[in-house]
């Protein structure tokens, strides 16, 4: 006895559907609402202007502005940080640095990230949400560093990860994004070799 063929299936009635040009309008549209007027001035209705959507469409996909902006830092912070493996604890520190500063040097970064952080002091959500979004992502690739490290025997198998992150990426913040002072010609080369001087300092011999 023959079988029926199977019928595709439908979505069902009243079922959206996400289109991912739309999201990326949305997306794209919230990066530039937090350059041009800060989190606190940025409404559902300025970014639904600026994409060109109607309100509904962001609500389908966020329910407030707080996880949108989250989402964007998130993937900005996941983009801009490679996971390097140079073969050296020199190298990997380097190519670290020199992203993040290239990240924190971008026109809209420059406006953005302050703008966060200060809304981080007033807001505890923000505050544990970007502890989420951005520290995490970066400590994940800190780790992969300092394993590496650990693996070559340039660092102690107990190297704090946390301590390794601030070390590095540290300064590069103060600089750029909390007093907004241009890196003097060799700040990075020099950021790297001390960094990695104060990581090593304090490995144990094997």
């Amino acid at each position: 006895m023959e079988k029926e063929p199977t019928k595709p299936r439908r979505v069902p009635a009243g079922a959206a559907v996400l289109q991912e040009n739309v999201t990326d309008a949305i997306r794209a549209a919230v990066f530039e609402e937090l350059a041009t007027v800060g989190y606190g001035r940025m409404s559902i209705e300025r970014v639904a202007h600026r994409a060109g959507v109607g309100k509904a469409a962001i609500y389908r996909r966020w329910r407030s502005k707080l996880p949108i902006v989250l989402e964007v830092v998130s993937a900005l912070a996941k983009q801009g940080l490679p996971t390097p493996d140079t073969g050296t604890l020199h190298g990997d520190v380097k190519v670290l640095l020199e992203a993040t500063a290239r990240v924190l040097r971008h026109p809209m970064a420059a406006q953005i990230i302050p703008d966060l952080f200060a809304e981080s002091a007033r807001n505890p959500d923000m505050a544990q949400a970007l502890q989420v979004a951005v520290r995490d992502s970066q400590r994940g690739v800190a780790e992969v560093v300092v394993r590496n490290a650990v693996n070559r025997g340039e660092l102690s198998a107990d190297t704090d990860v946390d301590l390794a992150l601030d070390l590095a990426s540290g300064p590069l913040y103060w600089r750029l994004a909390t007093i907004r002072s241009p890196l003097p010609d060799g700040y990075l080369e020099g950021l790297t070799a001390a960094t990695t001087a104060a990581l090593t300092s304090a490995r144990i011999p094997r």
